[in-house]
């Protein structure tokens, strides 16, 4: 008995069909015949988006409504004042004294600032030369130093002209002696 029911799996594996079980296997070409032309359809029109033929169909199907579009703003001019040539000594470990020679230029939000500017111009040169003494040699090199001395003035230069505003810090010229 043991044996029959071998035999008769043995040959139940290998067909398709398996006249015991209830549900019944779709055969490959039904399959094929359901699935290939929906890959079809999803794969042109994927197609045809990606391509922009589909944005083209679907924009002559609907009209667009006319935006008007706004003046672009008027473009101010920039507007630069030069602040006066600052030489400090840098800090430094040995006997040998290293100088910094800067001279900078600050860019401006709009002329009115430049009178607050110039009444405040001691107090800039002050704080820009309290943080340029504490400088070291090491803390100007790369354009990482650059960077960060650039940040640093910026920040010092608007917190002394307060309600003014200083876009920028622009170097003119920098001599490390």
């Amino acid at each position: 008995m043991a044996e029959d029911l071998e035999e008769d799996f043995e040959e139940s594996e290998g067909s398709d069909y398996l006249p015991d079980s209830p549900s019944k296997k779709l055969p490959i070409r039904k399959i094929l015949m359901l699935v290939l032309p929906i890959l079809l359809v999803v794969g042109a029109g994927a197609g045809l988006y990606f391509t922009g033929v589909f944005d083209s169909l679907m924009g002559m199907m609907k009209s667009e409504p006319k935006v008007e579009t706004a003046s672009p703003k008027s473009v101010q001019a920039a507007v630069f004042m030069d602040l006066p040539d600052m030489l400090v000594n840098l800090q430094t470990t040995g006997r040998k004294q290293s100088f910094l020679k800067i001279r900078v230029s600050l860019e401006l939000e709009n002329e009115l600032d430049k009178q607050r500017i110039e009444q405040m111009q001691p107090r800039i040169l002050d704080t820009f030369q309290v943080y340029l003494r504490e400088l070291r040699i090491e803390d100007l090199q790369g354009a990482r130093g650059m960077h960060l001395l650039h940040e640093e003035l910026l920040t010092r230069v608007n917190a002394a002209v307060k309600p003014a505003k200083v876009n920028a810090v622009l170097f003119r010229e920098m001599l490390i002696q």
